[in-house]
């Protein structure tokens, strides 16, 4: 969710500042960590994985949320009640990306799936901006083809592209993200919305569980939970998604838009190595022509002057 320009972006060379963007990036960097050591090293499905990261998130952002003071106010407070701050619309969003994220990871390395979530997440916003009048400048233009030609590069047969499925449902889980966050732009208190957009997405969380355990049922298989499946769908919720997004909104008030958007470039980074570290993954060399190339083009677009519609 992005932030003001005005403000204090001086505050941003505090040591304070410059720990909680790390810590920031590192647990949204966990969360593709943590939903690929799930789905690959324990029992628990897609499904049930969304539904306890969603529903732990719902619990750890309520409980931030009421210890800072975030509560059922101001924006939250006409007709939404108990569920606080959000929408049903940025639930339906935030749902939908966390469950085309989980489906995406059975399939896909964590270092190649942020990837495609960030290149997806960046160009729908950008895509928001053109339609609401944004010109970009002959430099943003070539940042944005570059951009492209990485994502093309890293789906092109040939080249051990992801699985096709997979990859189109991490694309799926970027442009539902990249709505999310959009729809977030204008929210007076950030924590209280994410809170309630959790709390609202938990049920069709559980809805879309069964259902899923229903369709596998027939299929021979259905619902998987496991001691080892459940930790880490808590710690994705509880810690990398409700911790972090608190401690990314402390730190937002330091950072401009741009440096906001700036620093986000590391969490494909960080997740590759990552990978490698945890799940033994590689780091192939179409995965870092393509880093390089989505993440370089992205940095030109934030980079360059908007010039006025």
């Amino acid at each position: 969710m992005a932030t003001p320009d005005s403000l204090a972006p001086a505050a941003f060379g505090t040591g304070r500042a410059a720990l909680l963007t790390l810590l920031a990036m590192l647990a949204f960097a966990a969360n593709s960590i943590l939903c690929r050591l799930a789905l690959t090293q324990t029992a628990i499905d897609p499904a049930s994985f969304t539904l306890v990261r969603i529903a732990s998130g719902a619990a750890s952002l309520w409980l931030i949320a009421r210890a800072t003071g975030h509560g059922p106010t101001g924006e939250g407070k006409r007709g939404r009640g108990r569920w606080g701050g959000g929408s049903w619309i940025g639930a339906v969003a935030l749902l939908a990306y966390a469950a085309a994220f989980s489906f995406a990871y059975l399939s896909m390395t964590a270092g190649t799936g942020a990837l495609l979530l960030f290149g997806a997440v960046q160009a729908t916003m950008i895509v928001a901006g053109l339609y609401r009048g944004e010109r970009l400048s002959p430099l943003q233009w070539g940042g944005l083809g570059l951009a492209l030609g990485g994502l093309g590069l890293l789906l092109a047969p040939g080249l051990s592209p992801p699985d096709p499925l997979g990859a189109l449902l991490m694309l799926a889980a970027g442009v539902a993200w990249g709505v999310y966050s959009l729809l977030g732009r204008s929210s007076r208190d950030p924590i209280a919305t994410t809170a309630g957009n959790f709390l609202r997405a938990a049920p069709m969380a559980a809805a879309v569980a069964l259902l899923s355990s229903a369709i596998g049922a027939v299929s021979g298989g259905g619902a998987r939970w496991d001691t080892g499946g459940l930790v880490y769908g808590l710690l994705s919720g509880a810690l990398a998604s409700g911790v972090g997004y608190a401690i990314w909104y402390a730190a937002l008030p330091a950072l401009t838009a741009a440096r906001a958007a700036s620093v986000q470039l590391s969490v494909p980074v960080i997740t590759a190595i990552a990978a490698v570290l945890a799940l033994g993954e590689r780091i192939t060399p179409p995965l870092a022509i393509a880093s390089a190339a989505v993440l370089g083009g992205i940095a030109l677009v934030i980079a360059g002057k908007r010039r006025p519609a």
